[in-house]
This record gives C-alpha cells, structure tokens and sequence, in this order.
C-alpha cells in the first residue's frame, strides 16, 4: 500500500531531497541551468502535451536557463535513451519526463545513474524509503476546474445528457469525471454524464467514433480526458454540440461550441523546482496544489454561456480560491448507490482515500 499521509500536510508537500555541493549558494542562484523537456506526443497538440510546452516556452525567457525538448518520444526503452542523451550531450541536470508511464520503470532506472541530476515527474506516485531522492512527482488538482465545467454545462444542457471520453479508469481520470458529474448535479441533479473508456491516452478514431455515439444518444455536452481532445472538440462541434475543454485551451478549434474548460499552469510547480535547483535546497520531491495555489485554471468563458451559468462557476471558483469548497463532501454515494463518503466526512484534496478512487459517483453512466 502507498502511504504518502506525512507527504500531504499541505498543497505544495515537499519530501527531504537531493543535497548538492560545490557553488555558494549566492552564486548557485546566478549559475545557468540546462533543463529538458521530454513529450509522449507532439508539444503542439491542444493537450496534455502542450500545456508542458507552454511552460517550457516561459522558462526559456528566464535568464540563465537553457531548455531542450524532444517529442513523440514513447513510453519504452526510447524514453531512456533520450534521458541519457540529454545528460550526456546537453548537460541537463534537470529534467521533466511528462508522459505518466515514462517514471515507472524508466526514470526509475536512470536516476540512481545520474546522482548529480534531478528528475521531475508529473503525476507519479513518489515514495520516500522507496524512491532516489532525486526524483520527485508533482500534479495539480485538475478536478476543481472540471468542477466548475460541470456547473456550466449543466446550466448550458438541454437534454441533460453529458459525455465524458476517457482513457483510462485509473484514479486521477476518475476524480475529473465526478467532479464533472457533481458539478454538473449540483445545477440540476436529474443530469447524468455518460463514460465512454477508450483504452489508451491517445487513440484519435476511438475517440471520434465514442464522440459520434453519444451524440446520437442525446448527448449534447462533453468533456474528456485523454491526451489531445482536438478530435472530441472539433468532432463535438461538427455535431452541433457543446464542449467543455481539458489541458489546454482549445476554444479556437470550435470558438462557438466552446464554453469553458480545465487547463494546467504548469509553470508553477516547474519554476519551483528550477527555483530549489539553482539555489541549491533540496529537491522538492512530492509536489501538489490546486486552483489557489496557480497549479490550475479555467478557460475564459466562450460567447454562448448563459449569466446564470456564469454567475454560479463564479461564486465557487471564488470559494476555491479561498479554500472554502470540498468537492468530495458526503454523503456521496457511487452509482451502484454505496456510499462512499459518508454524511459528515469531507475529503480534502490532500486526502489519501482520493489518491486510491475506483469508483463513478451516482449519476454516471459507465462502468470502471
């Protein structure tokens, strides 16, 4: 069992770290920096990918900091290969493998090789006693925004009827479709979202295809979680349906069907590794934060979305951000009608229990 509760007292938990030697610590701030960049897919894809490139481009502007990328590049031996590289031809000491599969077993294998490099991961499970300590996991809590998506597509539904096309059922897509969901219900709670699982981060005919299909059932608002939602967007819109975004910004793809969505700022938690890099403190090993804490945001709204709509995503975002609103709140229950979380007990962001979900909340329709 992970137990990580000593690393969560706060939203930006930081574990003990890689002691470094040599520069003062006044000359370390000043020292350049060679970062790199690793991508699963192309960096300028509307997704997962690109929101890490947009906070690449910003840290090539800060003095003193060379960063090199290199994209597409799979979660198999290859990822290794271009780990090494980047050591060895580019003089990185600092680098961020994005993908989910790259940390386990591959950067895993390259760390205790590279002592003198830091390694940080987005969304791994880093565990003290079990880990180098040069590498770290850092994440967002992406689920207040897709929260809010829902509180404006169930304001936005006619049919009351929502799709959410996912990859993978594993915890962290699970807390983005109930929070979605929740959202969603607490506008009206007859709406359903209705899951459609593709199998992998990136299979563009799936995701097209599940697109099509719920929109044919009625559908008439989605979302997603897959790596690029370019085809859910643009398949959505061509349907004449409504879209709520994920990652990045997409609203230029389908300006009129776009009506919010879920984006990474990614530059937060980045700079403050680069930042415990250069001036020598430890590596920030386990790193977390949410809307409050700049590690997510929200979409502009697009022109379609109604006062109302706006007005209610508007009044709890501003609850989010002032620490007050707990998504996870019971009494919940899942949708086989066990309760989950029972009446009274309040999930925080930090809490364990989230980091292990394995269920859809009452009114999803799917299966995990």
């Amino acid at each position: 069992m992970w137990n990580r509760r000593d690393w969560i007292l706060g939203s930006g938990a930081m574990g003990a770290g890689l002691a470094l030697s040599g520069l003062p610590l006044a000359a370390r701030a000043q020292a350049p920096i060679t970062v790199g960049f690793l991508y699963v897919g192309p960096r300028d894809d509307y997704g997962y990918n690109q929101a890490h490139a947009e906070s690449a481009a910003v840290l090539k502007k800060m003095p003193g900091v060379k960063v090199v990328e290199e994209e597409s590049v799979p979660e198999t031996q290859a990822v290794q290969r271009s780990m090494q590289g980047m050591i060895s031809q580019d003089g990185a000491t600092l680098l961020f493998p994005t993908s989910f599969g790259y940390f386990d077993p591959h950067i895993l294998a390259v760390a205790p090789k590279n002592a003198g490099v830091r390694f940080a991961h987005c969304g791994g499970l880093w565990t003290a006693g079990k880990h180098p300590a040069n590498t770290a996991s850092y994440f967002g809590y992406i689920e207040e925004a897709q929260y809010l998506n829902g509180v404006v597509a169930g304001h936005m539904s006619k049919s009351k009827k929502l799709g959410f096309i996912a990859a993978k059922p594993i915890p962290q897509v699970l807390r983005n479709i109930n929070a979605f969901t929740m959202g969603a219900r607490s506008v009206d709670p007859s709406i359903t979202t209705t899951v459609i699982f593709t199998g992998d981060w990136s299979l563009p005919v799936k995701e097209a295809e599940a697109t099509s299909s719920l929109a044919d059932q009625g559908v008439d608002v989605f979302t997603m979680h897959v790596d690029s939602p370019k085809v859910i967007v643009e398949t959505a819109a061509r349907r004449g349906k409504m879209v709520c975004g994920y990652h990045a910004d997409q609203s230029r793809l389908a300006p009129q069907a776009y009506l919010t969505g879920a984006e990474w700022n990614w530059v937060t938690p980045v700079t403050t590794m680069i930042d415990a890099a250069r001036t020598g403190k430890p590596h920030p090993n386990f790193v977390r934060g949410g809307l409050r804490d700049g590690f997510v945001k929200t979409s502009a709204y697009g022109p379609t979305v109604s006062e109302p709509a706006r007005k209610q995503a508007d009044a709890i975002k501003a609850r989010m951000l002032k620490g007050d609103f707990d998504i996870f709140a019971g009494e919940v229950k899942d949708n086989t009608g066990k309760v989950v979380v029972p009446k009274g007990k309040v999930f925080k962001q930090t809490a364990i229990e989230l980091e292990s979900m394995n269920y859809l909340v009452e009114g999803v329709v799917g299966k995990v």
